[in-house]
């Protein structure tokens, strides 16, 4: 079978890794991909906005499967455009994936199917948000409605910062458009994790939770990022809880989409808080998370290839899903100025002793080559993973690796898991 894979980043390359380990799979192709990509996959430069190029690169390569990585593509509308051409496509369509593309939509739905999920108001006036700040308490969170690319969410912890962060939205317009439509919603107080669930539009099936770190620096300190490290499992979430949290969270919300004449096929992610009163919704992806990807799919065991099938034709029912009993410890590194801005065309040296360590993948994001050399080109650069029977195995490999990597401005966290680790001491 030949595998088309639409994306760019470190999630859409463990993707391609776990796809190109597939009994099932011939060839591999990505769009656009990245310099690391292109060692294990056949890359096209369409960008995963381009729909038509898309379209017409799905055409010609007639692929048994496609893989829509992103969640720009997929509130676009590019897997209702390649499923009405008759492929099979893994990702929700437009009306799903509105879930992750609008905020408001997201609580709309939330609080029709009795999710729980914090308290907010929404505004589209700077001026009406700004008066409302003088009647609420603080922290509060403020969250672009629509696609930020993970950086629209500002934790306000005073009326000051809260102000800075209306005009962040509304007068800059850091975020575009999708900063002039701000929900503020209550600061929800507790452990956050991420559990992800493959749906074929009725059946359910839990991945293993995962704990990632938005924060840019130690300590969760500094802007928040598209996330800067990740670890699974996790021990505060066992498996007694993940299915309490698919049986309040992810069943009724696709229940509620079904209602309204929505299918969900595809990956939906429940960003949560574990509050004193339970856990509650901070957000909803509706693709593969990054780097939550980076750190679940190493412990996978299942063909991925045969469940994403499944997904699409709506046979999950048939499937079990099974884990490596080892830890994943992923830690991203970053370029300079990341998450205000990004330097490219650094070169990248130590990438062939990093890749070279057992238990060690190096998933490349905001990648490029240059003269037969890696080169940064983006934002997150690298996303190195590391599995081992500890916490404490799997974060010192993981760290190690990153030692033998190094390029001009890099920037990454030392505290991924560190707590975790500390449990087993």
């Amino acid at each position: 079978m030949r595998v088309l894979i639409i994306g760019s980043g470190g999630r859409e390359h463990a993707i391609v890794t776990k796809v190109a380990a597939s009994p099932l799979v011939d060839e591999v192709h990505c769009a656009p991909g990245n310099a690391g990509i292109a060692r294990q996959a056949v890359c096209h430069s369409i960008a995963d906005s381009d729909i038509p190029g898309i379209l017409g690169l799905t055409k010609q390569l007639e692929p048994g499967l496609v893989v829509i990585g992103p969640e720009a593509p997929l509130c676009a509308g590019l897997a209702d455009t390649l499923r009405d051409e008759g492929f099979r496509v893994f990702g929700p369509g437009r009306d799903a994936a509105m879930l992750e593309g609008s905020k408001a939509f997201a609580k709309e739905v939330m609080i029709a199917a009795g999710v729980p999920t914090a308290g907010y108001a929404r505004f589209v006036e700077y001026q009406i948000a700004m008066t409302h700040l003088a009647a609420i308490t603080f922290p509060v969170v403020v969250k672009a409605n629509g696609l930020a690319a993970g950086k629209g969410v500002i934790i306000a912890e005073a009326m000051e910062e809260a102000e800075d962060a209306l005009r962040t939205c509304f007068i800059d317009r850091s975020f575009g458009d999708a900063g002039l439509d701000v929900l503020v919603e209550e600061c929800l107080i507790g452990h956050e994790c991420s559990v992800l669930a493959l749906c074929d539009g009725e059946t359910i099936l839990p991945l293993e939770p995962a704990q990632d770190y938005k924060r840019i620096y130690d300590g969760d300190s500094g802007p928040n990022t598209g996330g800067m490290g990740c670890y699974s499992p996790v021990p505060r979430v066992p498996s007694q809880l993940v299915d309490e949290i698919i049986e309040m969270v992810h069943r009724p919300t696709v229940a509620e989409l079904a209602r309204r004449g929505i299918e969900f096929r595809g990956v939906l992610y429940a960003g949560l808080m574990l509050t004193p009163d339970g856990p509650r919704v901070l957000e909803f992806n509706t693709r593969f998370g990054d780097p939550e990807t980076q750190a679940i799919l190493p412990r996978l065991e299942n063909d991925l290839v045969e469940l994403m099938i499944a997904c699409a034709e709506g046979s999950l029912s048939e499937h079990r899903l099974r884990w490596k009993e080892e830890s994943c410890v992923t830690v991203i590194m970053a370029s300079a100025g990341y998450p205000l801005s990004s330097s490219k065309g650094d070169v990248i040296t130590g990438l062939e002793l990093d890749g070279g360590l057992p238990g060690v993948e190096v998933y490349h994001a905001g990648t490029a080559e240059e003269d037969s050399r890696f080169v940064t080109n983006g934002g997150r650069v690298l996303a190195i993973s590391a599995l081992d029977r500890t916490f404490t195995g799997a974060r010192k490999k993981a760290y190690d690796a990153v030692g033998k990597v190094h390029y001009d401005g890099m920037q990454y966290r030392r505290d991924i898991a560190a707590e975790p680790a500390r449990g087993e001491g």
